[in-house]
């Protein structure tokens, strides 16, 4: 069963510039519309409203469906191979990564600027948060963040970063909603919940980026050229760690800029 699903997923290889896919992206969203506080729940919506119709989930991709040159870099940020240490003038020149971009868009999103641009800014952050915990986000420039790195899986071609981008979701079989549903209740439990709330609150874009460069770091995280079920089962529930911290972090992130509105 296993190999059908990972034959499916390199033959529908999607972009590698989207994080996470679709589906990863809204299940973060779900993920963190169930967290936010009433009150920031309730701002959410009012700008939302702004385009009927739109939910967290549905917002989710808007960055990189309006991606431009001006904004490409904002999806990731490159470390040099020894070192996951986060370094503004070498890793994010001219505040153009995705750690800048996100406390820009908070900062936006917290301020008295208009709804059209605080809606962009909401738009911008549910993606970003996202990325940077996707760990080839915040991986390697000689690689392109693993874009370079060729695979074969059952003879079929890909990246490494596409793998991360979707391969690993879809090898799981599971629409958005179960996905959701089954992450949620998996961090019921008091201790996990307790870290994801702390995480949330303490959420800085930096230390999102520096865990992901972390986890392209461990021993293994290259495959061999050819993707075996071992590296899949290994690296599944690292994938399904990051989309919950990514869902508790941006809830965290959206409920402290919304708290003074």
């Amino acid at each position: 069963m296993l190999v059908a699903l990972v034959v499916l997923v390199f033959s529908a290889a999607p972009n590698p510039a989207r994080a996470w896919g679709t589906q990863g992206h809204q299940v973060v969203a779900n993920l963190a519309q169930a967290q936010l506080t009433a009150k920031a729940k309730r701002e959410v919506d009012r700008l939302l409203s702004l385009e009927p119709g739109e939910t967290l989930a549905s917002v989710s991709t808007w960055a990189d469906e309006h991606r431009s040159p001006a904004t490409a870099a904002w999806h990731y940020v490159n470390f040099p191979k020894n070192s996951c240490t986060y370094s503004a003038e070498r890793d994010c020149p001219d505040g153009q990564c995705v750690v800048a971009a996100i406390d820009r868009q908070r900062d936006i999103l917290a301020s008295s600027a208009t709804d059209e641009v605080r809606l962009r800014a909401l738009k911008y952050l549910v993606h970003l948060v996202a990325d940077v915990h996707q760990p080839l986000h915040a991986g390697y420039g000689e690689d392109r963040g693993g874009n370079s790195y060729q695979l074969q899986a059952f003879m079929r071609g890909t990246n490494l970063h596409a793998f991360w981008d979707s391969g690993l979701i879809r090898a799981l079989d599971q629409d958005t909603e179960v996905m959701t549903a089954r992450l949620a209740s998996s961090i019921v439990s008091t201790a996990r919940r307790q870290e994801l709330e702390r995480a949330g609150g303490a959420f800085n874009a930096v230390q999102a980026a520096e865990e992901s460069c972390r986890i392209v770091g461990q021993p293994g995280f290259y495959p061999g050229r050819l993707v075996d079920q071992a590296y899949i089962q290994r690296f599944t529930p690292i994938m399904e760690q990051r989309l919950q911290m990514a869902g508790a972090r941006l809830a965290g992130l959206i409920n402290l800029a919304l708290q003074s509105q």
